[in-house]
């Protein structure tokens, strides 16, 4: 029932209705064909294959921290505490992800009254402190052969100076995973999207790679909505949050057809009596992560760093012209060209 709920509404996903347009708001959609018959074909081998592939990645949507084959990346911010001897018994565990930076860099002069001027040493004294505790637990956890990442605690702001804060804190190597997290789509408390698409852009001219984007479901969807607005966003690969069982319904979403890593244990799922799964070492409140692959697979995905590739729309193409002679003759093999390609990253770039 779940392959063929999936199957259903990848096709919703492509067949055009009265209430979901096919075309982006700047692409004419071409008129019906009376070869629409070729189309129908097309779309029935297409489910066909998608129904195959759903059912070899069905696993990876339920529950999959209970297969043992699959890798685990555990994350936390700078009041979780550590017992790094403990974590390194969980062979699973293939890498870890730190908190950077928050928000807005500290200001650079600490000037104002004296409230002002106590406020901002505390928020460069916090910044030192975290920083020493980023840059230990980094040095600790590469010693012990875990791959290593840092986020970004997307606040409303200056996305360009949010962006150089957060790389200038992390200082990161080549392969180490960069990601953005965005906790909600409200501009009043988290970096608004528009303004993340422009720290994608800032990440990316400096470092010459893409960050992966962490969010919930209800962001992401929106995102995945929203493809041709938001078009950095919805392909950079996805750290998704969901602290249920399964995630089944959610996929495919846009052009996520699943997840890089699956945020399925925290706080507000991991208890005393109760977890999904408790990393040796880590209290309670810590976040864990699943990524549908072994651990060999994720090492040599990590970083990261692309674009994910943009699905094709089968529906989403245009007869080319034949000339005069040959439709005359009817001798005509009729070929189609996509109004959909995915635009690259130059095309995308406002820089």
């Amino acid at each position: 029932m779940k392959r063929t709920a999936r199957l259903l509404r990848r096709l919703k996903s492509v067949v055009p209705t009265p209430f979901k347009p096919l075309f982006p708001p700047h692409v004419v959609a071409p008129k019906p064909l009376h070869t629409f018959g070729r189309h129908a074909l097309a779309l029935l081998a297409l489910a066909a294959t998608m129904a195959l592939s759903t059912a070899a990645k069905a696993s990876d949507f339920s529950e999959p921290w209970k297969n043992a084959d699959r890798a685990l990346v555990v994350d936390a911010y700078e009041y979780n505490s550590i017992d790094w001897a403990q974590l390194a018994t969980d062979k699973r565990v293939v890498g870890f992800i730190n908190k950077a930076s928050d928000g807005m860099p500290p200001p650079y002069f600490c000037l104002g009254n004296d409230i002002e001027v106590k406020l901002c040493k505390a928020l460069w004294k916090r910044h030192a402190v975290t920083r020493e505790l980023f840059q230990t637990r980094r040095v600790v956890a590469k010693a012990l052969g875990l791959k290593w990442g840092a986020y970004h605690l997307a606040r409303p702001g200056n996305p360009v100076e949010q962006a150089n804060n957060f790389l200038d804190f992390a200082e990161p190597a080549p392969d180490d995973l960069m990601a953005l997290d965005i906790e909600g789509n409200d501009p009043s408390q988290w970096m608004s999207l528009d303004d993340a698409e422009e720290f994608v852009r800032q990440v990316h001219r400096r470092i010459g790679r893409f960050p992966v984007l962490y969010t919930n479901g209800k962001t992401a969807q929106y995102i995945a909505d929203n493809s041709y607005r938001y078009r950095l966003l919805s392909r950079l690969p996805l750290w998704y949050a969901r602290y249920k069982s399964d995630i089944d319904v959610h996929f495919a979403m846009g052009n996520w057809q699943g997840y890089a890593l699956w945020q399925f244990s925290a706080q507000a799922n991991c208890g005393r009596f109760r977890c999904p799964y408790r990393v040796a070492g880590t209290p309670n409140d810590i976040d864990v992560n699943v990524a549908p692959t072994d651990a060999a697979t994720l090492r040599a995905q990590w970083p990261f760093g692309g674009l994910i590739d943009v699905p094709p729309d089968y529906l989403a193409s245009i007869p080319l012209p034949v000339s005069r002679e040959a439709g005359l003759a009817g001798n005509v093999t009729i070929t189609y060209a996509s109004v959909a390609a995915p635009p690259t990253f130059q095309d995308m770039d406002g820089a």
